[in-house]
């Protein structure tokens, strides 16, 4: 990556308090802004064909499926809405959207951010639930339920996000508290953060993570136990191999889950990590490593589709419908994906 040993570059040369600019080749740049693309699109063509399968299919109807259709819809809207800015603010290592745009931007990041959290959270209770208490499950979790745990998810995290970035009334206590630690030249889209948005930030994302990890490890300690008793009966009946079959599916959707929630926490707590960094220490991360930071969270969006094309057969059949144009057939919706 080379740089220009210009002192003068910035991001408005004609503007008094202008942010310094990184300057890259051009080679650099089309690399960069390369990769920043095929990010986009895995995000928002991996996380499409979720929402179609889920939809269209009449069999994925299920409190599960909704959650995770919700999640698919919340991933794409980030490649669609928060990535393209994002990408020309990483390469250029400027903002040139405007003040106004920059906070509808961070908060929609953030809002989009945070639901992708609760919703991996729902995703852990419904399988724990499939798991731990399957004579139950069905009264528990129903489609009703689900979309209890969508609209929760959704109004929180926009209400959470847009409240941090909007109410003036409250950064203007926070100021009375707290140092603001901020970037005022022209620019730049980094808000004025306090430091307690750094621990609240911390909070209203590990601690859905601690309950993720807790359900996950109870789940797959009964899974196990399930997996030893059923290996250990033999299939005499047909009654008994449906069973089998439908026990095997919740065990790989339970190991499905525990993949999603170590992907989750592998591309977002260094993230975490630098966010109480930089309240304990006055904001020291350069920005170069704070933009990576941000795209490692961003690429978990595009991992959720890998994880269902690799683990789930239903997936991988949907998509052979959509791709070889059977899913305009009529009765197409009617199709059993998990027919063997």
């Amino acid at each position: 990556m080379t740089m220009s040993n210009a002192d003068n570059e910035f991001c408005y040369n004609n503007i008094n308090g202008s942010c310094p600019k990184l300057v890259r080749s051009i080679s650099t740049q089309l690399i960069l802004y390369f990769f920043c693309g095929v990010a986009i699109v895995m995000t928002v063509m991996g996380n499409l064909l979720v929402i179609i399968s889920v939809s269209h299919f009449k069999v994925l109807h299920s409190p599960t499926n909704f959650l995770s259709l919700s999640l698919a819809l919340i991933d794409c809207l980030l490649g669609l809405v928060v990535l393209p800015f994002s990408s020309v603010r990483s390469v250029e290592t400027c903002w040139y959207f405007g003040d106004t745009f920059c906070v509808l931007h961070s908060g929609f990041d953030t809002f989009l951010c945070l639901a992708s959290v609760f919703h991996l959270c729902c995703i852990s209770i419904d399988r724990y639930y499939a798991i731990c208490d399957p004579l139950l499950y069905s009264t528990k979790i129903t489609v009703f339920v689900a979309f209890v745990f969508i609209t929760v998810s959704w109004t929180v995290a926009i209400v959470y996000s847009f409240a941090m970035l909007y109410s003036k009334q409250f950064e203007k206590k926070l100021e009375m508290l707290l140092p603001t630690a901020s970037v005022n030249c022209i620019g730049s889209c980094q808000l004025a953060f306090m430091s307690l948005w750094g621990w609240i930030n911390f909070s209203i994302f590990f601690i859905p993570c601690f309950v993720m990890l807790g359900l996950y490890l109870k789940i797959f300690s009964v899974a196990r136990r399930q997996a030893k008793i059923i290996d250990g009966k033999p299939d005499n009946n047909q009654h008994g191999h449906r069973s089998h079959k439908a026990s095997k599916r919740e065990r790989r959707a339970a190991k499905t889950l525990g993949i999603t929630v170590g992907v989750y926490l592998f591309c977002w707590l260094p993230f975490i990590i630098q966010n109480i960094t930089d309240v304990l220490f006055d904001f020291i991360t350069p920005s170069v490593i704070v933009e990576f930071l941000f795209w490692m969270n961003y690429i978990n969006s595009a991992f959720n589709p890998l994880i269902y094309g690799f683990f789930y057969p239903w997936f991988r059949k949907a998509l052979k419908f959509i791709v070889s144009g059977k899913i305009f057939h009529q009765g197409s919706a009617g199709v059993n994906l998990f027919q063997e």
